[in-house]
């Protein structure tokens, strides 16, 4: 089953081409847009909810297409905004109760949807607050209750965690993924924070200047590499640990990259991995030199570094001008 699909879609404005032929399929679940900002993550989402024509190409949204049935794509899809965009002088259950009406709920059901969605994101207790007094994070809650209320199959969160500080951030995260985990409603979450979304998302699109740079599960990308990070810490016998270490590891065999200081008081070596045999040879050399080992883990690779490497690779766009990367207002 394909929730989102798009074929050679692409929006142009006057001076700006904000999507460019892009073609994804995305499945049921939680999926991350990634992007920097200007990437063409606002720009794709007004497409799919019938917002925004495109300038060519096709899309569809559980199965409805974009350009003849956004009416009925916006009955069975929730939608938090990146921007406030709430009416300060309202409460919290006020404005939702009244969202949950637009999207064709009777009232007795509104009431009782808008008071169990307020309880799962938070703001049960403070529903009947003007919203004007909420801080950010309370205010990005009600947002994601007002996309939540009809029971959508799916929801697009645009940019979820804007302005959030670390706890706020950790917590909306965890919302986000018992969207999906506790009602089953599929998710698709746009981020310029890659690390956000290796920790909630089952898949990764990642979008560039408006055009598909990989799509891909999550684990796929965060796949572990070849390299092991190895932690000890000094003793009197060694002051300098990593180099007694890295002495032995390579009379033993054990290949040593890079080396220096942890965060904490400890010290770090990266290694070539070689299967079970390095895990073994660097415990077995730690615990003869009397080191103390902290932590032994292999490393994986981050999302980011798709970014990086085709950065070098992807050939200038012949509809685009040099440096243009679908920047500007429209083209988010």
């Amino acid at each position: 089953m394909t929730v989102i699909a798009t074929e050679s879609l692409s929006k142009r404005f006057p001076r700006v081409t904000a999507l460019d032929r892009l073609s994804m399929t995305i499945a049921p679940g939680v999926t991350g847009l990634v992007g920097a900002n200007g990437a063409g993550k606002s720009t794709l989402i007004k497409i799919l909810l019938g917002l925004s024509p495109a300038t060519e190409g096709s899309a569809a949204v559980l199965g409805l297409d974009v350009a003849t049935e956004g009416g009925a794509i916006r009955e069975s899809v929730g939608y938090m905004p990146e921007h406030d965009c709430l009416p300060p002088d309202v409460s919290a259950t006020e404005f939702v109760v009244h969202m949950a009406r637009m999207s064709g709920l009777p009232p007795n059901a509104a009431r009782e949807r808008t008071a169990d969605t307020l309880r799962h994101v938070g703001l049960y207790e403070e529903r009947y607050r003007p919203i004007g007094g909420y801080s950010t994070g309370m205010k990005q809650r009600v947002k994601l209750a007002q996309a939540l209320v009809h029971d959508p199959r799916l929801v697009l969160l645009d940019e979820p965690t804007n302005g959030l500080d670390p706890v706020g951030r950790d917590e909306m995260l965890a919302l986000i993924r018992r969207v999906h985990t506790d009602f089953g409603i599929s998710v698709l979450v746009t981020s310029h924070l890659l690390g956000e979304l290796e920790r909630i998302c089952d898949h990764v699109v990642v979008i560039d200047g408006g055009a598909l740079l990989r799509s891909s599960s999550t684990s796929d990308f965060t796949q572990a590499t070849a390299t092991l990070a190895v932690e000890v810490t000094d003793t009197d016998r060694h002051p300098d640990g990593t180099a007694a270490l890295t002495e032995a590891l390579d009379r033993a065999g054990v290949k040593v990259r890079a080396g220096g200081r942890a965060p904490g008081a400890g010290r770090v070596l990266l290694l070539e991995a070689d299967g079970d045999r390095t895990y073994d040879t660097v415990r077995d050399t730690v615990a003869d030199l009397g080191l103390g080992l902290v932590r032994m883990e292999q490393r994986r690779h981050h999302i980011s570094e798709v970014f990086r490497s085709d950065d070098d690779q992807a050939p200038q766009r012949a509809d685009r001008p040099a440096g243009q990367n679908g920047g500007g207002r429209d083209a988010a």
